[in-house]
Formats: structure tokens, C-alpha cells, sequence
């Protein structure tokens, strides 16, 4: 029986592939690696399918977080609120820029903040919001904003995971003072390595981005800041403005199958199902269900040569790493339900129709 991959790469929509190759020759044919035309018409384009001022492409997701959190203002003293189900990338960033993270729990259903979870936390100290739009659904903005802008706070959208994704018809990236996306080689748009970009309508802050990406450089050799390396490179940006082009169609794909699954596993048992929030899309990065039968269910789906993945295994606040922010078991009930009970199903595009049945066709035998 041939394995399911979780993921795997496909040439989906077929000729993709063949595009991503004619463009990285375009590029080394250009002969001009690094902050060129690739990068510069990248970032326009991106930047207009968000319907943002400005998108500075970077290294990578991270540092699109760090960078973006520096470019509104945050730094040592403040506190950051932020969720405690998430890649650990979002609270590294704000230990990065010398903050203090502030844990809150996610809606037990979407698995994103809310307004309500995020109130509790607010301090003298908190300079921002840092809202994760996991999983590929946006975070329900509207009373974040309202939030934010009843106590003169920042908001910055980590949104690594919901590349096109909308909240009362504006894509994600649109909603902070900045934002911070990923185009790791798996995420909705990705490139062919690491990559990032920042994304606002704050001249300031995209001002600063640039200079700060490229050692604090205003021009060559003179540097306004001291600044760090990480830069898009002109062959990631020439591949992610091919794949932009596809984007719609990619997340289309993932929600076709998404849609299969909904379908097909409703009712079974304690199996819990991804929820939307209302006015929000979901592009499914991930496709999450929870079940306390989990690791029974994780390894009946193993034997059966079907793949699967766990996010997130560990919460943020019992990893090792983080002992010195003094959370304890029992401070995050919901993340760490979540924790134990998420099961990630594959979900990509080029995910064939028998594939996908087979994986319904397994949990639904483990639920009977």
C-alpha cells in the first residue's frame, strides 16, 4: 500500500513547476543576487495582493516578526500579549526585541485570541498586541482593533499561516501596524527556502524595515542604524512571484479538501472539527482536528501508511526554554487541551480524491 505523505510537493496546478524553473533561470540569467528587480517586483506585487502600502521582502518569518515588532516601537519594558498555542518563532521574536511575552489563552473552537482573552492581559506595561492567525483563519480583528485602540497599543499580525486569508473581506496582513509573513517551503505561499517579508501602510515602519533588513544602511556604507543582514534574495522573490500567481488557486485547492473532510468526519464520536469564526475565511494552512483519542488514532492512521503531524505537541509555556517566565501545568487549561488532543490530517495541494478518502475511510473504522 503506497504511503500519504502529510505533505508532500506536487506540480499543482500542473506547469507550476515548469514556471518556478524558467523563473529561477530568468534570475541567474539577470546576474544580480541580491535587492534587484526580482525582489523589487516581488515585493509590489505582494504587497498589492494584500492591498498594502508596502511589502519589505526579509530572510525569513522570524525575522519578519522581529523586525516588524522593532519597526512599531517595541523593546525592552514592554510586555507583548500574545497566544500560548503557537510556534514557538512568535514568542521568540518578542524575547528577541527585549520585551516581556504576556500568555493568553485561544478560543477553545477557532484556536485563535480573542478580544475577551486578551483584555485580562492588559497592562500599564503592554505595548502590543500580537495577534497568530493559525492554521490559515484570521483572527476575529474587529474588537482586537477596538481593543488596541482603547488603550493606545500596537498591533502586529503574525500571519506565517494565512497567506490570502480574509476577515470581513481584507486579507490578512492588512490589520496591524505591521505584519509578519513566512514563505517557508510548506506554508500556502512558499518558496524554495527560508524566506519573509513585513507588510504595512506605515511609511515609517517600512522605512525602517528596509534599513534595518540591510546592516541600517540608508545607502551603501552609510548606516542610519545598527542593523542586521536579512534580505530576500533575488531567487526566492523571482520563485514566490511565480507562486503568488497561483496563490488563489492553491488555497482553493487545500479548501476543496477541507471542505471533504467536514463532510466525511462529521459526527464521529468526541472528534472535534476545525471551526471558522464568523466574517472570517480559512485558507487551512492546517487542517486540525482534536480527538482525546488521539495518539490511538495518530498510530492506527501510521499503520495504515497515512501520515500525520501534531501542532503543537508542547505548549510554550511548559518548554524548557521558557522556565524562566514561571508558567506552570495548569495555567493554560485550553492550549493545553489543544496540546493533547490536535491531530494535523494531510492536507495539500495535489492531494488526490482516493488518498483522501482513505484517510476518511481510516478514522471512520477507528470510530466504530
Amino acid at each position: 500500500m503506497k504511503p500519504i505523505p502529510y505533505f508532500e510537493f506536487r506540480d499543482f496546478p500542473a506547469g507550476s513547476e515548469t514556471a518556478v524553473q524558467a523563473a529561477l533561470v530568468e534570475a541567474v540569467a539577470g546576474k544580480h543576487y541580491i535587492l534587484g528587480k526580482q525582489l523589487l517586483a516581488f515585493e509590489e506585487a505582494y504587497a498589492s495582493y494584500i492591498g498594502a502600502a508596502a511589502a519589505i521582502g526579509v530572510g525569513n518569518g522570524y525575522d519578519a516578526l522581529v523586525l516588524a515588532l522593532k519597526g512599531v516601537g517595541v523593546g525592552p519594558g514592554d510586555e507583548v500579549v500574545l497566544p500560548a498555542h503557537t510556534f514557538i518563532a512568535t514568542i521568540n521574536a518578542v524575547l528577541q526585541v527585549g520585551a516581556t511575552p504576556v500568555l493568553v489563552e485561544p478560543d477553545e473552537g477557532t484556536c485563535n485570541i480573542t478580544a475577551a482573552t486578551t483584555a485580562k492581559a492588559i497592562t500599564a506595561k503592554t505595548k502590543a498586541i500580537l495577534p497568530v492567525h493559525l492554521y490559515g483563519q484570521v483572527c476575529e480583528m474587529e474588537p482586537l482593533l477596538q481593543l488596541a485602540k482603547k488603550h493606545h497599543l500596537k498591533i502586529v499580525e503574525d500571519a506565517a499561516q494565512a497567506h490570502g486569508a480574509t476577515y470581513e473581506g481584507q486579507k490578512a496582513g492588512m490589520f496591524g501596524h505591521a505584519s509578519a509573513f513566512s514563505f517557508y517551503p510548506t506554508k500556502n505561499l512558499g518558496a524554495l527556502g527560508d524566506a519573509g517579508a513585513v507588510v504595512t501602510n506605515d511609511a515609517a515602519v517600512a522605512d525602517f524595515v528596509r534599513m534595518y533588513r540591510n546592516y541600517g544602511e540608508v545607502q551603501k556604507y552609510q548606516s542610519e542604524l545598527v542593523g542586521v543582514n536579512s534580505r530576500l534574495d533575488e531567487l526566492q522573490a523571482a520563485v514566490l512571484r511565480v507562486k503568488l500567481y497561483y496563490l488563489d488557486s492553491l488555497n482553493a485547492a487545500r479548501q476543496k479538501l477541507a471542505a471533504v473532510y467536514l463532510q466525511e468526519l462529521q459526527g464521529l464520536d468526541d472528534l472535534m472539527l476545525p471551526v471558522t469564526a464568523p466574517y472570517c475565511s480559512h485558507v487551512y494552512h492546517i487542517f486540525s482536528i482534536r480527538t482525546k483519542q488521539r495518539d490511538a488514532l495518530q498510530q492506527q492512521l501510521q499503520e495504515q501508511g497515512i501520515r500525520t503531524a501534531i501542532h503543537y505537541p508542547i505548549p510554550v509555556h511548559l518548554q524548557p526554554a521558557y522556565k524562566f517566565l514561571r508558567y506552570s501545568v495548569g495555567d493554560f487549561p485550553v492550549t493545553e487541551e489543544i496540546s493533547k488532543t490536535s491531530l494535523s490530517l494531510p492536507l495539500f495541494p495535489g492531494l488526490q480524491l482516493e488518498e483522501q478518502e482513505r484517510v476518511v475511510k481510516t478514522i471512520k473504522h477507528f470510530f466504530r
